[in-house]
């Protein structure tokens, strides 16, 4: 199970991380897969079959064709109805802001059509990403749309970049008291920018980065002990590791090896 990154146009690089496409029969998918928060928004265009959404309570259902993933702050669980055909426009973490009509914080954990954010101009979008027959096709619709949203609206926040490059910098381990004396801002402040450019607290970023640096030393350290991994990785004890670990994937650290996790980290197991 393998998918392929691409880079976008570099006047987007402010705004998108990356584009990428899985491609896979059903026989090759776990039937779950846990999506462990990023800090990252998603537009996700299934031009293959659809998936299932387990939520946390309440009865499965179908998502949407194509749709933007809102932030995550827990695990989202996903079951495959056939065979995954699957391109993905990843954000940075304060890259969607330009690109969005509902605020970020609305959308949290939650999959919105593109109806819903943008009208015919959202169904239009979707019907020409489905419709292409390759990858490049899909980037350049896909980049053209994005540019034809970016107007003055579009300009960065340079304090909430800068804050953002140094959570992802220092994998999380920044605490929100040392990022508002850095930058010179209040703390009411901060969180204020956040919810509106990113759609998470200061907090709440680094936590989730925190867990990804973590979840990438569990996968070329399967050796070290849980102990040390959470000293490694800031953490106060094994106890608060584990409490923040099941937090945002549902499982034990001891869990986390096997199928649950192959689609949230296909891009950083290594063959």
């Amino acid at each position: 199970m393998k998918g392929k990154v691409f880079e976008p146009d570099i006047k987007l690089r402010d705004f998108v991380k990356r584009y990428w496409t899985l491609d896979f029969p059903i026989g090759e998918t776990p039937q779950l897969n846990t999506i462990i928060p990023d800090g990252t928004m998603k537009l996700i265009f299934h031009y293959g079959d659809l998936y299932w959404h387990h939520p946390q309570l309440g009865e499965k259902y179908l998502q949407p064709r194509c749709f933007l993933i809102g932030q995550l702050t827990r695990p989202y669980i996903v079951e495959p109805d056939g065979d995954t055909g699957t391109f993905v426009a990843q954000f940075h973490p304060n890259g969607f802001l330009p690109f969005s009509t509902i605020p970020l914080k609305e959308m949290e954990n939650t999959p919105i059509s593109l109806h819903r954010l943008y009208g015919e101009a959202g169904t239009k979008l979707e019907r020409n990403i489905l419709k292409a027959e390759s990858t490049d096709i899909r980037i350049r619709i896909i980049e053209e749309f994005l540019f034809s949203k970016l107007t003055d609206s579009g300009t960065i926040d340079e304090i909430i970049k800068s804050i953002v490059n140094t959570i992802l910098t220092e994998n999380g381990h920044t605490t929100v008291n040392q990022l508002t004396e850095k930058n010179n801002i209040n703390r009411r402040q901060l969180s204020r920018k956040f919810a509106s450019a990113i759609g998470l607290s200061p907090k709440q970023l680094s936590k989730t980065i925190r867990l990804q640096a973590t979840l990438k030393t569990l996968l070329s350290s399967k050796h070290k002990s849980l102990t040390d991994i959470a000293y490694q990785n800031d953490y106060y004890d094994q106890s608060h590791f584990i409490k923040e670990f099941k937090e945002f994937t549902g499982f034990s650290p001891k869990e986390f090896y096997g199928e649950n996790f192959e689609m949230s980290l296909i891009f950083d197991k290594k063959n």
